[in-house]
């Protein structure tokens, strides 16, 4: 291969590596607006409880707000729910698996409740507590966790904490 051959295939390679570096910058901007979000646990009501299984499943109901201009979507709300202080368990709220055009969107503005069932099994807290939670006794409510929200050029997470 001749030297001038060989600079422009060195010449493409540089280009290639530049454009996909400008993708990744253009891609970063997106970052800050989606850093604004926002999210508050707004309610926990119980939905069944399953003397069988000895579970007990909550509809567990987030108010989600975009105060940015960007538009974005949420792909997962992964959280640990506390009841008067005690850890009842893991959740998440997931749609991951369900293409951007299909999920809720977050216009500018936007403020959404996205829910989730979550399970509560009596053989993974103690007794006390599953008994508080499927007689409405439980006063306050606390989930922390991180939100997962995507542009079509971007994914961030944010770390949360929120109760009532």
């Amino acid at each position: 291969m001749t030297l001038q051959n060989k600079m422009t295939v060195y010449a493409a390679i540089a280009g290639v590596l530049a454009l996909m570096g400008g993708i990744v910058y253009y891609a970063s901007l997106d970052n800050v607006d989606l850093e604004q979000v926002e999210i508050e646990l707004k309610s926990v009501e119980l939905r069944d409880v399953s003397t069988v299984k000895n579970q007990a499943k909550f509809d567990v109901t987030f108010l989600v707000k975009n105060p940015s201009d960007k538009t974005f979507t949420v792909s997962v709300i992964g959280y640990q729910l506390y009841g008067d202080g005690v850890l009842l368990g893991s959740g998440q709220y997931s749609t991951a698996d369900i293409a951007l055009p299909g999920r809720a969107i977050f216009y500018g503005g936007a403020e959404i409740p996205l829910k989730n069932t979550f399970v509560l099994s009596k053989s993974e807290t103690n007794s006390e507590i599953y008994q508080a939670a499927i007689e409405n006794k439980i006063t306050s409510f606390i989930a922390e966790g991180s939100i997962t929200t995507e542009t079509s050029w971007s994914t961030i997470e944010k770390e949360f904490k929120t109760g009532f």
